[in-house]
């Protein structure tokens, strides 16, 4: 259960480069992070208003945002690198309710261990349903289906699914601090043999996100219980996960600080910390590597003996709940999100009433499936040229279009760290800059 300058069409000087990818002088890519630390603090909720990701409504409820079209982009963009990663790493997705029966959380410790941070349970008939905390229940139900065999081990489940939280209003914050959360979760159902190569490469998963992201962990938490939480009573199933996490951390050669009072009430895990500019610490990812849930779901696969066994259920999750992550990115990057998660990627800028028409071809030419680039027409009547390239600071890509370049299908590009590069083929920019994000967003870890 794991726990966002004006100035001419052309530029002077010498003839630049066309690539949008290379570097010029001390200039940052246009597709990269900004450092830590750099500029101010951002507040993600004064960024997500200006960019028109989210929003809320008194009548909706505290702590329950809506996504407006351009957020839709970006979660999207979030969603859609997260399943191919899974898919690519073995994962097979599911989708399960929201709703369960009280029993059911009875039965995987949430009710006992962690009622107060649920909803109070629905009376429909002679049932009691309940908004799940969690989704590994439901999952854990998945894998007991029906019987399971080794040669299926290890099943790795994963679902982008909703879980809610009992949050008071007090502790609310946009996007940070919700009350319906999608999270990104997968359970990997495995032998006791193959759970440090599984938790290992789930941590490798993370990396791997973090970098496309231009995320830069502070640290690597284990996290342990404390004297008198809320935890499950079983010593020996919590030292066997915590020397199997320590072999993970150790194995991955990170550096890693033992935190008492911050595990699951079911085991330990690795918590992935991050810090916005503020330097305040949040956990986006985390590994779980659960004995409990196992045993009180009666969890088996037969062996290559033909004998019943248990196996261990690993909990999982790349980048924690999607209303954090783009929380989190949105301060990290103050709005100016890797050009792979921008909600507009090319912010295309006609000079004239005149150059509508081809900025127009460019935009649909940007929906094209072997393109497929989110492409936004900011048309003259909006403005002057140079109050447009002002207001589109955030696009990492500008493909301005004058008389020149209409009449020749060329673009002038703009990259959003102050670079202008001589105007070129338009198609040609364009799978450059397609280029560009592709491989950002396939950064190893």
């Amino acid at each position: 259960m794991p726990d966002h300058h004006p100035g001419p069409t052309h530029p002077a000087g010498p003839t630049r480069s066309t690539d949008p990818t290379r570097s010029t002088g001390s200039a940052r890519p246009a597709g990269s992070a900004r450092s830590v630390g750099e500029g101010a603090s951002y507040d993600h909720r004064r960024v997500g208003r200006e960019l028109g990701l989210f929003d809320t409504d008194p009548l909706i409820g505290a702590g329950l945002p809506y996504w407006l079209p351009a957020g839709a982009a970006v979660r999207r963009a979030l969603e859609e690198y997260v399943r191919d990663a899974e898919r690519r790493a073995g994962y097979q997705h599911v989708y399960s309710p929201v709703l369960g029966k009280r029993e059911l959380y009875e039965l995987s410790g949430h009710w006992s261990h962690y009622r107060d941070e649920m909803y109070p349970p629905m009376e429909v008939g002679a049932e009691q349903l309940v908004l799940r905390p969690s989704l590994c229940p439901h999952h854990a139900l998945i894998y007991r289906s029906r019987g399971r065999s080794y040669r299926e081990l290890p099943l790795r489940l994963a679902e982008l699914g909703g879980m809610f939280r009992s949050e008071l209003s007090g502790v609310l914050g946009g996007l940070a601090r919700v009350r319906a959360i999608q999270l990104n979760d997968a359970h990997i159902f495995a032998t006791v043999d193959q759970v440090a190569r599984e938790a290992a490469a789930a941590l490798g998963m993370i990396r791997a996100a973090y970098a496309a992201m231009g995320v830069v962990p502070v640290r690597y938490r284990l996290s342990l219980p404390s004297e008198g939480g809320k935890y499950v009573a079983a010593p020996r199933l919590w030292e066997r996960s915590t020397a199997l996490l320590r072999e993970v951390l150790d194995g991955a050669e990170v550096a890693y600080e033992a935190v008492a009072g911050e595990a699951a009430f079911y085991g330990p895990k690795i918590d992935v910390q991050v810090a916005d500019a503020a330097g305040r610490e949040s956990t986006l990812s985390t590994i779980q590597i659960d004995f409990y849930q196992p045993e009180r779901f009666d969890l088996r696969y037969t062996g290559a003996d033909g004998e019943q066994h248990r196996p261990v259920m690993i909990h999982r999750s790349i980048i924690g709940s999607l209303e954090r992550a783009v929380a989190f990115l949105l301060e990290r990057h103050g709005g100016a999100l890797p050009s792979w998660l921008a909600p507009v990627q090319v912010m295309i800028l006609p000079v004239t009433e005149a150059e509508l028409a081809p900025a127009a071809a460019l935009a649909r030419r940007c929906l094209e499936p072997e393109v497929d680039l989110r492409a936004e027409i900011c048309a003259p009547d909006r403005g002057s040229l140079g109050a447009r390239i002002r207001a589109a600071r955030h696009v990492p890509y500008q493909a301005v279009v004058g008389p020149t370049e209409a009449a020749a299908g060329h673009v002038a590009l703009r990259l959003r760290d102050g670079r202008r590069l001589a105007p070129g083929p338009a198609e040609a920019a364009l799978r450059a800059i397609r280029a560009a994000a592709a491989s950002q967003r396939a950064q190893p870890g």
